[in-house]
């Protein structure tokens, strides 16, 4: 005999691949977003759905980018999270741009860039980082530990280029920025563009309630990095998502509730010599809660 949580999570994951089926079947181009490349023969993991899924690229982080475009195709995803990993996005301009035709040919589009450090309080540094973002098209830095003493400077850049800043926050052993409320705190008199990605094994590892987080930071959310743990209290309990105890629905539910207008990425840190198969069973999971949400 099946739990009761078997079958729920037997049903969402039937429901998120009915769903991407139904949608290939009615053609790609009439759901997908007007911003958005056509994926090659293939439905966006997120297409007519309420919330936009992604993956962050250090998932495949053992991955070279060419074996990373052929996952992404294999899991119908168009939309990547890219990190300075392997040769995911080169910080060398004429590497990246080389990177950036490959994934135009792929069709794949890219949301944010990060997590990337801005750990010197210098003009030349920060500068060289937010180029790096705007040569790849990007309008999301997912940065990751600056020092508060940093974020006045890195303002001045945020408004120079009109490039959103989201402070990832990363979990008890993070000094500076633990919880997305942490964020908030040191940004919410700043620009409006200074914000937060939200890391949701990270918060609720830091024992701060994920749900209640995304309502407070409300329109200071510009991205999230969606996991799924087995114990709160355990960086090691990853699990794919829907195996664990994150509370999936109530998650969207809350972004849906603050009109979040950006991606949630999955963020996939285990099996890293083989995260295809989980990183599928996630996106149908996560598919599945927002089909039957719709």
């Amino acid at each position: 005999m099946f739990r009761k949580k078997d079958r729920t999570r037997r049903e969402f994951l039937k429901a998120g691949a009915a769903a991407v089926a139904g949608i290939a079947v009615t053609g790609v181009e009439k759901n997908r977003s007007k911003d958005r490349p056509l994926h090659e023969k293939s439905a966006p993991a997120d297409a007519g759905l309420a919330i936009r899924l992604g993956i962050a690229s250090y998932t495949f982080r053992n991955f070279t980018r060419a074996e990373m475009i052929g996952f992404l195709k294999q899991a119908h995803v168009s939309d990547m999270n890219l990190k300075d990993t392997k040769d995911h996005l080169p910080v060398d301009a004429v590497e990246e741009i080389k990177a950036l035709g490959d994934y135009v040919s792929a069709g794949i589009k890219l949301h944010a860039a990060g997590t990337i450090y801005f750990p010197k309080d210098e003009d030349a540094d920060i500068r060289a980082k937010f180029e790096y973002v705007k040569r790849a098209g990007i309008g999301v830095i997912v940065a990751g530990d600056p020092a508060p003493t940093i974020l006045p400077r890195i303002e001045k850049f945020v408004k120079e280029y009109d490039i959103k800043f989201a402070l990832h926050n990363h979990g008890p052993e993070d000094k500076l920025w633990p919880s997305p409320l942490d964020v908030l705190k040191a940004m919410k008199t700043m620009d409006p563009r200074m914000g937060c990605c939200i890391d949701v094994g990270h918060t609720v590892r830091a024992g701060t309630d994920v749900v209640e987080a995304i309502k407070q930071v409300g329109p200071r959310v510009f991205n999230v990095h969606m996991k799924d743990l087995a114990s709160f209290t355990e960086k090691e309990s990853q699990v794919e998502v829907g195996q664990g105890k994150m509370p999936v629905k109530k998650i969207f539910e809350a972004l849906m509730g603050i009109g979040y207008a950006g991606f949630v990425d999955l963020e996939y840190e285990i099996n890293e010599k083989e995260p295809l198969p989980g990183v599928m069973e996630s996106l149908a999971y996560m598919q599945g809660v927002l089909a039957g949400m719709a």
